[in-house]
């Protein structure tokens, strides 16, 4: 029981770290090698990789990495969307202080130092932060079920941001001003604030696994998607102009900084 958890892990982090293709077929004797574990730990891992939907048995083909297509992309997104809403909207309300006020300094120091320039090591850090905050939010839900599921979701994701669009020195600081407005809602207290800055994130991060926003596109907002993936209306003040939507380095709204 104890290899076969290994295995798992050790193929979960192969592909996370972009040795495993997605959408490619490996043999069980290759997965001995990326392991480094035995055969029957290998077997045994199958089942469980086929049930969290990371790996297919195809007859007559092998064992088929997941691949990353456009229903994955909607169906992970909408998922982590559903737990994470909720997720967030507990934690604003219950959250210890000196929790919320930890996560926000991390996300401060970081915003700080890529303001002086973006290194590979700061994307690296920025990364874990940025993982490790939704991980602290959903786990602070107290359900193991849920984290369960969400552990799972969350390699989904991981392995569609890796194959599409990672973080980067561009990205960096929009996302990390979105952490921001979120924190800021939980900081007040405020629950349904607090989902509605988590939904606006993760339709950006959505927007560019789905290549809609990509490297300098993704330091501005774009209008969110419908549920066909198309772009909906801008929303608009009073005199008909596009409401600024972007938010700086506090989790305030800047004006709009929109391109061509």
């Amino acid at each position: 029981m104890k290899q076969r958890d290994q295995a798992y892990d050790a193929f979960v982090q192969q592909l996370l770290d972009g040795r495993l293709a997605p959408g490619s077929f490996v043999t069980q004797r290759e997965l001995v090698a990326l392991t480094g574990l035995p055969l029957g730990a290998v077997r045994e891992m199958i089942p469980r990789l086929e049930a969290d939907g990371l790996i297919s048995t195809l007859p007559q083909r092998g064992l088929q990495v997941a691949a990353v297509d456009l229903r994955l992309v909607h169906e992970a997104f909408g998922l982590r969307e559903i737990i994470e809403t909720a997720a967030v909207a507990h934690f604003a309300r219950t959250a210890p202080a000196s929790l919320v006020a930890s996560l926000r300094a991390a996300h401060a120091r970081i915003s700080a130092q890529a303001a002086e320039g973006v290194t590979e090591a700061l994307i690296a850090e920025a990364q874990a932060t940025d993982w490790g905050f939704h991980d602290a939010v959903v786990a602070h839900l107290g359900n193991g079920l849920v984290s369960e599921i969400h552990r799972v979701n969350l390699i989904r994701i991981r392995v569609i941001m890796q194959s599409r669009v990672a973080l980067s020195p561009e990205v960096l600081p929009p996302a990390f001003a979105e952490h921001a407005a979120i924190l800021a809602a939980v900081e007040e207290r405020d629950a349904d604030g607090a989902a509605a800055a988590l939904r606006r994130h993760l339709d950006t991060s959505r927007r560019r696994a789905l290549g809609l926003d990509t490297g300098r596109e993704a330091d501005r907002r774009e209008a969110p998607l419908d549920s066909e993936g198309r772009e909906a209306p801008a929303s608009r003040d009073s005199n008909g102009r596009e409401a600024p939507s972007s938010l700086d380095t506090n989790g305030r709204e800047a004006p709009s900084r929109r391109t061509a």
